[in-house]
């Protein structure tokens, strides 16, 4: 298939994978007043690239912050706070969810757990030390060098959104119904582009401000976290969900700056 029309479907597809992945009111003139079901094997290339928007806005936030004189643990929890804000906290109350369902005794708890609205103690847990967690290591980034720690959590931010991507493919669904059952199983070509255009991304930013090294010691942190969900979610689930999935972007996203900060130094 030619490049150019494959680039330009993917750049096409970014506003609708924006309204998936956030609250922001993107729409092109073309595009239908309504979205209807996800189709994520459309808007899978296009999710990286949505993701770097996102951590564009984060990180100019966290540049301007710094800047002013705010120190690094103020500008990187303005930066977060940011980056929440905009997502709707899609991840995090993904995160909060898995964390109150393993609290289940069996399979079927677990996912009633997990459907429930409510956030637990076991929840409230996991989303102190994920914040706790992507503030310390975007300060750390900071204090190394703010455009580095900038450029690190837009890549963070644009790679980690791969993982709910290939969560579809990894694990069947853990029940019939959900959000990622009517988004569908995006195909192996979607999710292959969607790869190449993470790394495009993430090699372009990481590269020449951190380095070859840091970028490879983050990527196999975030790879790590993933498997990690992926197995965590096969014992305790029997599968993937729509909350599994937000889990997982939101441990890897966490996994990759730490990788950036461990082998930036």
């Amino acid at each position: 298939m030619p490049l150019l029309p494959v680039l330009a479907n993917v750049f096409a597809a970014v506003p609708a994978a924006l309204r998936f992945l956030s609250r922001l009111p993107v729409r092109l003139p073309s595009e239908p007043q309504e979205d209807g079901p996800p189709d994520l094997d459309r808007l899978g290339p296009a999710l990286p690239l949505a993701g770097a928007v996102l951590g564009l806005i984060a990180a100019s936030v966290l540049v301007v912050a710094h800047g002013v004189g705010l120190g690094d643990f103020l500008a990187a929890t303005l930066a977060v706070a940011v980056l929440v804000a905009i997502s709707g906290a899609l991840h995090e109350d993904g995160l909060a969810d898995v964390a109150d369902a393993l609290g289940g005794m069996n399979v079927a708890r677990r996912l009633e757990i997990m459907k429930d609205s409510r956030v637990g103690a076991f929840g409230v847990c996991a989303l102190i030390l994920a914040f706790s967690l992507r503030i310390g290591a975007l300060a750390g980034l900071l204090a190394i060098a703010p455009l580095a720690a900038a450029a690190g959590l837009i890549a963070a931010v644009s790679v980690s959104r791969l993982a709910g991507l290939w969560m579809l493919a990894a694990l069947p669904f853990a029940r019939a119904d959900g959000l990622a059952r009517s988004a569908g199983v995006p195909g192996a070509a979607s999710r292959r582009l969607a790869l190449g255009v993470a790394l495009i991304v993430a090699i372009v930013l990481v590269v020449p401000l951190i380095g070859l090294v840091g970028l490879v010691g983050a990527a196999l942190f975030g790879l790590l976290a993933f498997l990690l969900v992926v197995r965590l979610a096969r014992a305790q689930f029997g599968g993937q969900t729509g909350d599994v999935a937000g889990a997982a972007t939101l441990l890897v996203e966490i996994a990759f700056l730490i990788g950036l900060l461990i082998f930036a130094r």
